[in-house]
């Protein structure tokens, strides 16, 4: 769910084609672990990408949902500038930004956005069955609106990978992000979403239907906030998943 990258990034800069797919995410984190009970129990992902002569454009939206309406969205837009004629390396502009809300109608929060920028790797092998992109970034964060959120320069390290054997029937994917901020604990924060995707399309009885079950697994440190405001500590949250391909 994310909070970022899709695997369809890191092809997006050798396929030439359009790509997008809706995710459903029944978190399991408000039910195993106690601090974690108000935590949104549903989120919503949609993704796409496109190519063209000069690169490509990612973009994603999550939707968090409580049992009575949206908690918050949040949306991460990205686009690379090719730099070689292999598609190798790239230039990288991204965006983030979103806005959340506990459980009380009157508590809500802007995320502090901010602008990211930086050079990019790209790989895949011949039949695009193994993948791997790399990111490093300056990132730049804007005012927010709690008097913490002061503008500051920051750094972010990013690395995407899929692999999909046995004829693509499963897909192992995620992503590993790094970056500085000097309001954590330890000033940095770590979150990597590693997913499983059984997919029904690559199955000979499958009936050619582009849906996928899986799961995913947000590991991370200083990323997400407790029901006490919280957030210095190590999380491993998993999902229940399905994923509808529109080709």
């Amino acid at each position: 769910m994310r909070k970022y990258v899709s695997i369809l990034f890191a092809l997006a800069l050798f396929l030439p084609s359009l790509g997008q797919n809706v995710q459903l995410h029944y978190d399991l984190g408000h039910c195993l672990e106690e601090h974690l009970t108000g935590r949104p129990s549903v989120t919503t992902t949609v993704e796409m990408f496109k190519t063209d002569q000069w690169g490509s454009t990612f973009l994603f939206t999550d939707l968090d949902y409580f049992h009575d309406g949206v908690a918050g969205a949040y949306w991460e837009i990205a686009r690379e500038f090719n730099l070689t004629s292999d598609k190798h390396w790239a230039a990288h502009v991204e965006y983030n930004g979103g806005v959340g809300s506990s459980q009380l109608a009157n508590n809500a929060t802007r995320y502090q956005h901010a602008v990211l920028a930086g050079p990019a790797y790209n790989w895949a092998n011949a039949d695009f069955s193994r993948t791997f992109s790399l990111q490093a970034m300056y990132k730049y964060y804007f005012k927010g609106q709690n008097p913490w959120n002061r503008p500051f320069n920051g750094f972010q390290a990013t690395a995407v990978w899929s692999l999909s054997p046995h004829n693509r029937i499963v897909t192992f994917s995620g992503f590993f992000d790094a970056w500085y901020d000097p309001n954590v604990n330890g000033k940095w924060i770590i979150i990597s979403e590693p997913q499983f995707w059984l997919n029904f399309d690559a199955m000979g009885n499958g009936g050619g239907i582009p849906l996928s079950i899986g799961t995913e697994v947000e590991i991370s440190n200083n990323f997400v906030f407790d029901d006490l405001g919280h957030n210095n500590r190590l999380h491993a949250i998993p999902t229940l998943a399905l994923k509808w391909t529109f080709k």
